[in-house]
Protein backbone atom coordinates (compact mmCIF):
# COMPACT_ATOMS: atom_id res chain seq x y z
CA UNK A 1 0.00 0.00 0.00
CA UNK A 2 1.22 3.16 -0.58
CA UNK A 3 1.24 5.85 2.59
CA UNK A 4 -0.06 9.58 2.70
CA UNK A 5 -2.49 10.89 0.76
CA UNK A 6 -3.04 11.19 -3.17
CA UNK A 7 -2.54 14.74 -5.47
CA UNK A 8 -5.91 14.39 -6.80
CA UNK A 9 -8.98 12.32 -6.98
CA UNK A 10 -10.46 10.96 -10.34
CA UNK A 11 -14.24 11.99 -8.65
CA UNK A 12 -15.21 13.04 -5.17
CA UNK A 13 -16.05 9.28 -4.55
CA UNK A 14 -12.89 8.44 -4.30
CA UNK A 15 -12.09 11.04 -1.29
CA UNK A 16 -10.49 9.68 2.01
CA UNK A 17 -13.38 8.12 4.21
CA UNK A 18 -16.12 7.50 1.84
CA UNK A 19 -16.32 3.85 1.48
CA UNK A 20 -14.93 3.40 -1.91
CA UNK A 21 -11.33 4.56 -0.82
CA UNK A 22 -11.32 1.39 1.58
CA UNK A 23 -10.36 -0.09 -2.10
CA UNK A 24 -12.24 -3.82 -0.68
CA UNK A 25 -10.17 -4.46 2.08
CA UNK A 26 -12.92 -3.52 4.60
CA UNK A 27 -16.78 -5.45 4.51
CA UNK A 28 -18.83 -3.76 7.47
CA UNK A 29 -21.09 -6.16 9.27
CA UNK A 30 -23.60 -6.17 11.96
CA UNK A 31 -21.83 -6.49 15.52
CA UNK A 32 -23.57 -9.70 16.25
CA UNK A 33 -21.88 -11.79 14.07
CA UNK A 34 -18.48 -12.09 16.06
CA UNK A 35 -16.85 -15.08 14.67
CA UNK A 36 -15.11 -16.85 17.50
CA UNK A 37 -11.60 -16.19 15.18
CA UNK A 38 -8.58 -14.16 16.01
CA UNK A 39 -8.32 -11.07 13.67
CA UNK A 40 -7.12 -7.36 14.11
CA UNK A 41 -7.67 -4.87 16.17
CA UNK A 42 -8.88 -0.85 15.26
CA UNK A 43 -7.91 0.60 18.13
CA UNK A 44 -8.73 5.08 18.32
CA UNK A 45 -7.55 7.18 21.29
CA UNK A 46 -9.54 10.05 20.02
CA UNK A 47 -8.99 10.91 16.44
CA UNK A 48 -5.39 8.99 17.03
CA UNK A 49 -4.89 5.62 15.45
CA UNK A 50 -2.73 3.12 16.93
CA UNK A 51 -0.81 0.76 14.34
CA UNK A 52 1.81 -1.46 14.95
CA UNK A 53 5.40 -0.70 12.72
CA UNK A 54 5.07 -3.98 9.87
CA UNK A 55 7.46 -4.81 6.83
CA UNK A 56 5.02 -3.13 4.82
CA UNK A 57 4.55 -0.32 6.89
CA UNK A 58 1.85 0.61 9.69
CA UNK A 59 -0.80 -2.48 10.25
CA UNK A 60 -3.63 -2.53 12.33
CA UNK A 61 -2.59 -4.85 15.79
CA UNK A 62 -3.41 -8.57 15.31
CA UNK A 63 -4.54 -11.55 18.18
CA UNK A 64 -7.29 -12.76 19.44
CA UNK A 65 -6.58 -10.48 22.48
CA UNK A 66 -6.74 -6.44 22.40
CA UNK A 67 -2.99 -5.49 22.17
CA UNK A 68 -3.34 -3.32 25.78
CA UNK A 69 -6.08 -3.35 28.35
CA UNK A 70 -9.28 -1.38 28.38
CA UNK A 71 -12.25 -1.30 30.39
CA UNK A 72 -15.05 -0.73 27.49
CA UNK A 73 -15.13 -3.88 25.83
CA UNK A 74 -14.30 -4.64 21.82
CA UNK A 75 -17.28 -3.73 19.62
CA UNK A 76 -16.91 -6.27 16.01
CA UNK A 77 -17.34 -4.17 12.96
CA UNK A 78 -16.81 -6.36 9.72
CA UNK A 79 -13.68 -8.20 8.03
CA UNK A 80 -10.56 -6.14 7.41
CA UNK A 81 -8.92 -8.07 4.58
CA UNK A 82 -10.76 -11.19 5.52
CA UNK A 83 -9.58 -11.05 8.88
CA UNK A 84 -12.10 -10.29 12.12
CA UNK A 85 -12.02 -6.75 13.06
CA UNK A 86 -12.54 -5.29 16.18
CA UNK A 87 -13.37 -1.82 17.48
CA UNK A 88 -11.29 -0.39 20.64
CA UNK A 89 -11.66 2.73 22.28
CA UNK A 90 -9.70 4.34 24.34
CA UNK A 91 -9.44 6.96 26.87
CA UNK A 92 -6.90 9.89 25.82
CA UNK A 93 -5.11 9.61 29.02
CA UNK A 94 -4.32 6.06 28.29
CA UNK A 95 -0.69 5.59 28.51
CA UNK A 96 0.62 3.75 25.20
CA UNK A 97 2.47 0.44 24.75
CA UNK A 98 5.90 1.07 23.76
CA UNK A 99 5.54 -1.27 20.76
CA UNK A 100 1.97 0.85 19.17
CA UNK A 101 2.51 3.91 17.06
CA UNK A 102 0.18 6.82 16.94
CA UNK A 103 -1.30 8.81 14.06
CA UNK A 104 -3.48 11.91 13.78
CA UNK A 105 -6.53 11.35 11.69
CA UNK A 106 -6.62 14.99 11.22
CA UNK A 107 -2.90 15.66 10.04
CA UNK A 108 -2.46 17.72 6.88
CA UNK A 109 -1.21 14.30 5.73
CA UNK A 110 -1.53 10.91 7.76
CA UNK A 111 1.53 8.53 7.13
CA UNK A 112 -0.65 5.03 6.56
CA UNK A 113 -2.54 3.90 3.98
CA UNK A 114 -5.40 6.01 2.40
CA UNK A 115 -7.56 2.64 3.47
CA UNK A 116 -6.14 2.52 6.93
CA UNK A 117 -7.39 6.01 7.14
CA UNK A 118 -11.32 5.23 6.10
CA UNK A 119 -11.53 2.57 7.95
CA UNK A 120 -10.32 4.76 10.72
CA UNK A 121 -12.99 6.95 9.75
CA UNK A 122 -15.94 4.08 9.84
CA UNK A 123 -14.98 3.50 13.49
CA UNK A 124 -14.78 6.98 15.20
CA UNK A 125 -18.59 7.19 13.55
CA UNK A 126 -19.21 3.88 15.07
CA UNK A 127 -18.11 5.24 18.61
CA UNK A 128 -20.14 8.30 18.09
CA UNK A 129 -23.59 6.30 17.43
CA UNK A 130 -22.45 3.92 20.34
CA UNK A 131 -22.05 6.97 22.80
CA UNK A 132 -24.69 8.94 21.35
CA UNK A 133 -27.24 6.00 21.37
CA UNK A 134 -27.24 4.09 25.26
CA UNK A 135 -30.40 5.61 26.05
CA UNK A 136 -33.84 5.92 24.17
CA UNK A 137 -34.50 9.41 23.09
CA UNK A 138 -38.63 9.09 23.84
CA UNK A 139 -38.74 7.52 27.11
CA UNK A 140 -34.96 7.48 28.58
CA UNK A 141 -34.77 3.87 28.65
CA UNK A 142 -31.62 1.65 27.81
CA UNK A 143 -31.32 0.81 24.21
CA UNK A 144 -30.18 -2.77 22.59
CA UNK A 145 -28.63 -3.84 19.32
CA UNK A 146 -31.05 -5.02 16.60
CA UNK A 147 -30.35 -7.95 15.07
CA UNK A 148 -28.08 -8.39 12.51
CA UNK A 149 -28.03 -4.07 11.54
CA UNK A 150 -26.77 -1.77 13.45
CA UNK A 151 -29.80 -0.03 14.40
CA UNK A 152 -30.90 -0.37 17.91
CA UNK A 153 -34.36 -1.19 19.84
CA UNK A 154 -35.54 0.27 23.21
CA UNK A 155 -37.06 -2.57 25.08
CA UNK A 156 -39.25 -0.61 27.33
CA UNK A 157 -41.19 1.30 24.54
CA UNK A 158 -40.03 -0.90 21.22
CA UNK A 159 -39.15 3.06 19.54
CA UNK A 160 -36.23 1.88 17.02
CA UNK A 161 -33.20 4.15 16.50
CA UNK A 162 -30.59 4.05 13.26
CA UNK A 163 -27.29 5.69 13.27
CA UNK A 164 -27.51 9.50 12.86
CA UNK A 165 -25.91 11.07 9.47
CA UNK A 166 -25.61 15.21 9.42
CA UNK A 167 -26.42 16.32 6.39
CA UNK A 168 -24.10 19.38 5.64
CA UNK A 169 -23.04 21.89 2.80
CA UNK A 170 -19.99 23.22 1.65
CA UNK A 171 -19.54 25.14 -1.59
CA UNK A 172 -17.29 26.79 -4.21
CA UNK A 173 -18.94 30.64 -5.23
CA UNK A 174 -17.25 31.97 -7.85
CA UNK A 175 -16.92 35.64 -9.02
CA UNK A 176 -15.61 36.36 -12.57
CA UNK A 177 -11.74 34.90 -11.90
CA UNK A 178 -12.04 34.65 -7.69
CA UNK A 179 -13.37 32.70 -5.60
CA UNK A 180 -14.52 33.38 -2.29
CA UNK A 181 -12.31 31.61 1.06
CA UNK A 182 -12.91 32.11 4.76
CA UNK A 183 -11.21 31.52 8.27
CA UNK A 184 -12.71 29.98 11.16
CA UNK A 185 -10.68 31.40 13.87
CA UNK A 186 -10.08 27.45 15.49
CA UNK A 187 -8.51 26.27 12.16
CA UNK A 188 -4.76 26.05 11.32
CA UNK A 189 -2.91 29.01 11.24
CA UNK A 190 -3.23 30.65 8.41
CA UNK A 191 -5.46 28.14 6.34
CA UNK A 192 -8.55 29.30 4.38
CA UNK A 193 -11.53 27.23 3.22
CA UNK A 194 -15.42 27.12 1.98
CA UNK A 195 -18.67 28.22 3.53
CA UNK A 196 -20.17 25.67 4.98
CA UNK A 197 -22.84 24.49 7.28
CA UNK A 198 -26.08 21.99 8.59
CA UNK A 199 -28.58 22.05 6.84
CA UNK A 200 -31.77 22.99 8.29
CA UNK A 201 -35.59 22.48 9.15
CA UNK A 202 -37.49 22.38 5.91
CA UNK A 203 -34.45 23.01 3.55
CA UNK A 204 -33.25 21.50 0.42
CA UNK A 205 -29.42 21.02 0.11
CA UNK A 206 -29.51 24.49 -2.39
CA UNK A 207 -31.70 26.16 -0.59
CA UNK A 208 -29.08 25.49 2.66
CA UNK A 209 -26.54 26.08 0.48
CA UNK A 210 -27.71 29.94 -0.43
CA UNK A 211 -29.07 30.04 3.02
CA UNK A 212 -25.41 29.75 4.43
CA UNK A 213 -23.25 31.94 2.28
CA UNK A 214 -25.97 34.54 2.87
CA UNK A 215 -25.35 34.69 6.27
CA UNK A 216 -21.86 33.97 6.73
CA UNK A 217 -20.55 36.32 4.38
CA UNK A 218 -23.55 38.84 3.12
CA UNK A 219 -23.32 37.43 -0.42
CA UNK A 220 -26.15 36.23 -2.63
CA UNK A 221 -25.77 33.06 -4.96
CA UNK A 222 -27.54 30.83 -7.51
CA UNK A 223 -27.08 28.62 -10.03
CA UNK A 224 -26.27 26.04 -7.22
CA UNK A 225 -24.70 22.65 -8.96
CA UNK A 226 -24.13 20.09 -7.36
CA UNK A 227 -20.65 18.00 -7.74
CA UNK A 228 -20.64 15.43 -4.98
CA UNK A 229 -20.22 14.45 -1.41
CA UNK A 230 -17.65 13.12 1.19
CA UNK A 231 -18.27 11.06 4.74
CA UNK A 232 -16.57 13.35 7.31
CA UNK A 233 -16.32 11.49 10.56
CA UNK A 234 -15.77 14.28 13.04
CA UNK A 235 -17.73 12.92 14.56
CA UNK A 236 -20.79 12.25 11.86
CA UNK A 237 -21.33 14.66 8.88
CA UNK A 238 -22.25 13.61 5.24
CA UNK A 239 -20.45 16.78 3.61
CA UNK A 240 -22.30 17.44 0.29
CA UNK A 241 -20.05 19.59 -2.25
CA UNK A 242 -21.59 22.27 -4.41
CA UNK A 243 -20.57 24.80 -6.97
CA UNK A 244 -22.46 28.48 -6.71
CA UNK A 245 -22.11 31.97 -9.39
CA UNK A 246 -22.06 35.38 -7.47
CA UNK A 247 -24.94 37.43 -7.78
CA UNK A 248 -25.11 40.48 -5.59
CA UNK A 249 -23.57 41.35 -2.06
CA UNK A 250 -20.55 43.18 -0.44
CA UNK A 251 -18.76 40.73 2.00
CA UNK A 252 -20.33 41.24 5.67
CA UNK A 253 -18.58 38.42 7.56
CA UNK A 254 -20.82 36.88 10.59
CA UNK A 255 -18.38 37.46 13.38
CA UNK A 256 -19.48 34.99 15.82
CA UNK A 257 -18.81 32.46 12.51
CA UNK A 258 -15.79 33.75 10.74
CA UNK A 259 -12.91 36.00 11.50
CA UNK A 260 -11.74 36.80 8.30
CA UNK A 261 -12.73 36.22 4.19
CA UNK A 262 -12.51 37.55 0.97
CA UNK A 263 -12.09 36.81 -2.66
CA UNK A 264 -9.03 35.34 -4.13
CA UNK A 265 -7.67 34.85 -7.73
CA UNK A 266 -6.09 31.53 -8.18
CA UNK A 267 -2.59 32.17 -8.67
CA UNK A 268 -3.44 33.83 -5.61
CA UNK A 269 -4.55 31.39 -2.46
CA UNK A 270 -3.62 31.43 0.74
CA UNK A 271 -3.42 28.34 2.53
CA UNK A 272 -6.15 26.41 1.69
CA UNK A 273 -7.55 22.76 3.36
CA UNK A 274 -5.50 19.50 2.74
CA UNK A 275 -5.81 16.55 0.30
CA UNK A 276 -8.10 14.60 2.90
CA UNK A 277 -11.05 17.18 2.68
CA UNK A 278 -14.03 17.88 0.09
CA UNK A 279 -13.17 21.58 0.26
CA UNK A 280 -9.84 21.18 -1.34
CA UNK A 281 -11.45 18.79 -4.14
CA UNK A 282 -13.82 21.71 -4.48
CA UNK A 283 -10.77 24.61 -4.96
CA UNK A 284 -9.07 21.77 -7.08
CA UNK A 285 -12.25 21.68 -9.64
CA UNK A 286 -12.42 26.15 -9.71
CA UNK A 287 -10.29 26.44 -12.90
CA UNK A 288 -12.73 24.51 -14.94
CA UNK A 289 -15.34 26.98 -13.98
CA UNK A 290 -13.70 30.43 -13.77
CA UNK A 291 -13.11 29.44 -17.30
CA UNK A 292 -16.77 29.43 -18.49
CA UNK A 293 -18.16 32.89 -19.48
CA UNK A 294 -21.56 31.78 -18.00
CA UNK A 295 -20.09 32.18 -14.41
CA UNK A 296 -19.11 35.64 -14.55
CA UNK A 297 -22.39 37.08 -13.55
CA UNK A 298 -21.10 40.53 -11.96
Amino acid sequence: MKFGLPEGYPSPVELPFNRASLDNHFQIAAPDKEPEAAGVWLVLQGNMLLTTAGSRGPQLPAGKSPPLVVETPPLYIGRWDGRPCRLLSISRDQEIPADLQTHSLLDKNPQIPLPLLSLAGVGLMIIHWEATSRNCGYCGETLSHLPAEWGKKCQACNKQHYPRIHPCVIGLVIKGDEVLLVRKAEWADGRYGLVAGFVDFGECLEEAMAREVLEETGIVIDNIRYLGSQCWPFPSQLMTGFVADYVSGEINLQEDELEDGGWYKLDQLPIIPPQRSIARYLIDQAGSYLTSEKHCRL
